[in-house]
């Protein structure tokens, strides 16, 4: 089976795709593209999970990514570096040809971004925490002190857990209506003392926020299709020990 690559008409031309779980080598709960490096690696699975990730999208490119800790993190790429040396953060971006920047999720929303003018590209991981955050605008700020523009950039929201399948809790919904009431509208009604949280809408409305007018959000949900991709919520309710991770990939001209 080959590797799953979705790619946003939005960034036609720029070398991306968000991949989904299908084309790697993994077994068992981490079938079959898994990407979360670990201790129970067996046999070379993630690095040949890595290498087949990166012919699907940008062939001989070096393979960037970061310790994500659900931050507003972001670093600017001037070269490539080992996976063991990779920074905490939860944004990249590079102006640079020839590298290939990697955000990894089971659930959380993966935000790509270009400025093809410019040649500068983003790539972001977007929790529910670094959204809040503001990672997606701290991303955009970076790509802007490579020379990119704002009116300029085209984001596309990737592979993320639904309103329908994400049921948050009252205080879960304190945190974003405390800072700002009007989040409010990001939650559906749930069952009692619980509502529904919108990540991809609030994750577009902070792009739009920020001066972005080209948004795509492709509306795949994680939690519901598991042949196609990991999810960490799943595998809770599912009372599985691990899950795997999916990754998201886009490169500078």
């Amino acid at each position: 089976m080959s590797v799953d690559v979705i790619r946003a008409r939005a960034l036609d031309g720029v070398a991306h795709g968000f991949l989904g779980r299908r084309g790697g080598v993994s077994e068992g709960l981490f079938a079959s593209l898994d990407l979360g490096r670990r201790s129970q690696e067996v046999d070379g699975w993630i690095t040949e999970n890595r290498r087949r990730a990166i012919a699907a999208v940008a062939p001989g490119a070096a393979l960037c990514t970061v310790y994500q800790v659900h931050s507003a993190e972001v670093v600017t790429v001037g070269d490539a570096y080992p996976h063991e040396a990779r920074p905490r953060a939860d944004a990249l971006v590079t102006d640079r040809p020839g590298l290939l920047l990697g955000i990894l999720t089971a659930d959380c929303a993966p935000v790509l971004f270009a400025d093809r003018q410019a040649g500068v590209v983003g790539a972001a991981h977007a929790g529910w925490k670094g959204a809040l955050a503001g990672v997606t605008d701290a991303t955009i700020a970076a790509m802007e002190r490579l020379g990119a523009r704002r009116t300029s950039i085209v984001a596309a929201i990737g592979p993320c857990i639904a309103r329908a399948s994400y049921e948050v809790d009252d205080g879960f919904v304190a945190t974003f209506t405390g800072p700002d009431p009007a989040n409010e509208r990001f939650f559906a009604p749930g069952r009692a003392g619980h509502h529904q949280f919108d990540l991809e809408a609030y994750v577009a409305h902070r792009l739009a926020a920020a001066g972005l007018t080209r948004i795509a959000a492709l509306g795949l949900d994680t939690y519901v299709d598991a042949p196609r991709f990991f999810s960490f919520r799943r595998a809770t309710h599912r009372g599985e020990a691990d899950y795997g991770r999916q990754i998201s990939l886009i490169a500078a001209d």
